[in-house]
C-alpha cells in the first residue's frame, strides 16, 4: 500500500503532469478525497523551493544549448512579457495562474515564472503554495465529483 502512496507522489512531483495527473490516478487507485489531496499537494510543492532558487540559471543555462536553447530562449521572453505585465499585482497573478488547472499552468511553470521575474522567494511560496491548493480542489471536484468529496 505504501508502495502507491509513493507512486502518487512521485506522480504529482513530475513536471508536466503534477496533481493534474496525480488526482485522477489516486481516485483511479480508489484513495480517499483526503489522502489524495495530502498526497499530491506535498507531491507537487515538493520541487518548488528548488526551483524559485535554481530555475532562472537552470533555464538561462539551457538556452546557450545548440537546437533545444531558442525554445528556453523564448520561454524566458515571455516571463520577462508577463513580469510586466502583472506589475504590482504579480503575487494574485502568479497565485491565479497557477490555480487554474490548464496543461502547462501548474507549479513548476508558476516557479520558473517567479523566478525568471525576480519575485521575492517567501512570496513567490506562497503565491505558488496557495495556487496549488486552489488546483487540488478543483482537480477533486472533478475527479471524484461533488458528492464523492464528501460521502
Amino acid at each position: 500500500m505504501l508502495k502507491k502512496y509513493w507512486y502518487l507522489f512521485a506522480v504529482s512531483m513530475l513536471p508536466i503532469v503534477e496533481l493534474r495527473g496525480g488526482v485522477p490516478i489516486g481516485v483511479g487507485m480508489g484513495f480517499p478525497f483526503w489522502q489524495v489531496y495530502l498526497v499530491c499537494v506535498l507531491g507537487n510543492l515538493l520541487p518548488v523551493p528548488f526551483l524559485l532558487l535554481f530555475g532562472q540559471r537552470l533555464l538561462v543555462w539551457l538556452a546557450d544549448w545548440p537546437y533545444v536553447g531558442s525554445f528556453f530562449q523564448r520561454i524566458i521572453n515571455k516571463a520577462d512579457k508577463a513580469a510586466h505585465s502583472f506589475g504590482k499585482y504579480e503575487f494574485i497573478g502568479l497565485w491565479g495562474f497557477v490555480a487554474i488547472p490548464f496543461p502547462g499552468t501548474g507549479a513548476w511553470t508558476g516557479s520558473l515564472a517567479a523566478a525568471l521575474m525576480k519575485m521575492d522567494f517567501k512570496s513567490a511560496m506562497l503565491s505558488v503554495a496557495l495556487g496549488t491548493l486552489i488546483a487540488d480542489v478543483i482537480m477533486c471536484v472533478l475527479s471524484y465529483g461533488l458528492l464523492g468529496l464528501v460521502l
